[in-house]
């Protein structure tokens, strides 16, 4: 993880863990000082509703979040930072017995983690987070930050590589991210998601993506006319000449390209490409076409850019613009047009005051953010490599879904009327969880990301591509096992139940007080 210097004042050494919401640590403090700190707990990382009005996500941003979980602890300079902070009564928010616990702490307890470039649907867990109550809820910021984002521009990335099939996916989007951190992060996510190169150096050099890029348009204003611009370009990478053409006149920069591409080969080079950024692309990728190919230049690339997404690139290739390759930048970095993946880490059981670990539901008026308790996990079922359906199942109350039963049955989260039968017979079982973290040591590491973007392609082979539709896409059975379903309901029903004597008691009360004061 890259770390920027602020503006003015002085940064610790490593300011990363106060990367984090102040109530993360004001509640850290109240679990400690009430006796709460090391009981156990389960939560999960998931999200509510897929991005760009599509139906999945694509898991990134866990082996950063790795990284840094493996890495945290609270320096002096940070405990420093944390005694200077007041409360309302201007005296200390943080008491200094857990100022002196802060200094010493270290990540006690287990993860569980989808594998990144995994295919995930709402609700599904990819993350389960063992560990004493305190430590479960320190990390909870840090592991959306980083999760939220990457998958997100994963899942974006994703669905351009769709749009642009086997052509070449080159990713510029550095210069229009949120921060050089929100940069870096995209250009990872980005990669796994499937571009095959970048403009970022940095991301390069540290994950291995390969780097691409040509010029900008102020190099051809730098000089008196634009041939001389391209010629003194090609004279200096005579074999990465790549030249973009729309300074002044597109089709005009085309000819001054052809041009220069006559004295590489007389030198024993080639025009390796032309850009265009502006203008009507496949009038224009057309028109070039032909202009290159008449002039002997039938192997020289057509790229694009200029704000691409994957409905636009989507549009030019029915139109038939002979684009080779596709530069995609504002859109990809920033997620346009759905800016959060919305991702949620809910408490799903906990220890109480017995010492038994009980599971726990969060109600509300919206069906949709009612939680779901348990210790959950992902059975992924399919049929001779193509899956058909995912279960989510409490592995403290059921087997693994299939195990004692001749039906599998999902049902939404959401809609309990949406229902999905699968037989039994031939159907393998998967579950996606697998260990990252135990009793507080990492035992897991990351993959190459190379490996992480092939098992992108892998993994989005093994669905129905209408899942992946950009409009009206199908809808794939991800849901509760009918276990988990029937444990649900009825906690629900206790928890009503529980609300229902409270209001009676609320209401007999008021009467007796009524009644009381008629008296007098």
């Amino acid at each position: 993880m890259s770390e920027q210097i602020p503006a003015n004042g002085s940064r610790p050494d490593n300011p990363w863990p106060l990367s984090t919401d102040l109530y993360q640590l004001t509640m850290a403090q109240a679990y400690l000082l009430t006796g709460m700190a090391d009981r156990r707990s389960i939560f999960h990382m998931f999200f509510r509703t897929a991005p760009f009005a599509g139906r999945y996500a694509l898991a990134a941003g866990i082996g950063p979040f790795a990284d840094w979980l493996e890495r945290l602890h609270f320096s002096a300079d940070h405990i420093d930072y944390l005694a200077s902070l007041t409360g309302a009564d201007s005296r200390g928010l943080f008491h200094p017995e857990f100022l002196d616990y802060l200094r010493r702490w270290r990540f006690r307890g287990a993860i569980e983690a989808v594998d990144e470039g995994e295919i995930i649907f709402p609700y599904e867990p990819m993350l389960r987070v063992r560990a004493p109550l305190l430590d479960g809820q320190l990390i909870e910021t840090g592991m959306l930050t980083m999760v939220n984002h990457q998958s997100l521009i994963a899942t974006k990335a994703s669905r351009m590589r769709m749009a642009v099939g086997s052509d070449e996916l080159l990713e510029f989007g550095l210069r229009r991210a949120h921060g050089m951190d929100g940069g870096l992060s995209a250009s990872r996510a980005a990669f796994i998601g499937g571009v095959d190169a970048t403009s970022n150096v940095l991301a390069g050099r540290c994950y291995q993506i390969p780097v691409r890029g040509t010029h900008a348009h102020s190099w051809v204003m730098s000089f008196a006319d634009e041939q001389r611009a391209f010629d003194a370009y090609a004279s200096v990478f005579p074999h990465n000449a790549v030249l973009l053409v729309d300074t002044f006149n597109s089709l005009e920069g085309v000819r001054h390209a052809i041009m220069t591409g006559h004295s590489l080969r007389a030198r024993g080079s080639d025009l390796l490409g032309i850009r265009l950024d502006s203008g009507d692309l496949a009038y224009l990728a057309k028109q070039a076409r032909v202009m290159l190919d008449e002039a002997g230049f039938a192997d020289t690339k057509i790229i694009a850019s200029s704000d691409l997404d994957e409905r636009l690139i989507t549009s030019l290739k029915l139109q038939g613009a002979p684009i080779n390759a596709w530069g995609v930048g504002t859109k990809l970095v920033t997620a346009y047009d759905d800016p959060s993946l919305g991702g949620v880490y809910k408490l799903a059981a906990v220890e109480k005051e017995v010492g038994e670990l009980v599971e726990c539901l969060k109600l509300s008026d919206q069906a949709a953010k009612t939680s779901i308790p348990g210790c959950l996990d992902v059975a992924r079922l399919s049929v001779d490599n193509h899956c058909t359906g995912d279960v989510i199942f409490d592995t403290f109350t059921e087997p693994l879904p299939g195990s004692d039963e001749t039906v599998i049955i999902i049902i939404s989260p959401v809609d309990p009327w949406k229902r999905k039968v699968v037989p039994r017979k031939n159907l393998e079982r998967q579950t996606l969880l697998t260990p990252l973290f135990a009793d507080g040591v990492r035992v897991k590491e990351a993959p190459r990301l190379a490996r992480i973007r092939a098992r992108t392609r892998e993994n989005l082979r093994r669905f129905d591509p209408a899942i992946f539709r950009f409009d009206n896409p199908h809808a794939y059975a991800a849901g509760l096992s009918h276990r988990l379903h029937e444990r649900r309901e009825a906690m629900k029903a206790h928890e009503f139940e529980l609300i229902k004597a409270h209001l009676a008691s609320q209401h007999e009360n008021g009467n007796n007080h009524t009644e009381q004061k008629s008296d007098s």
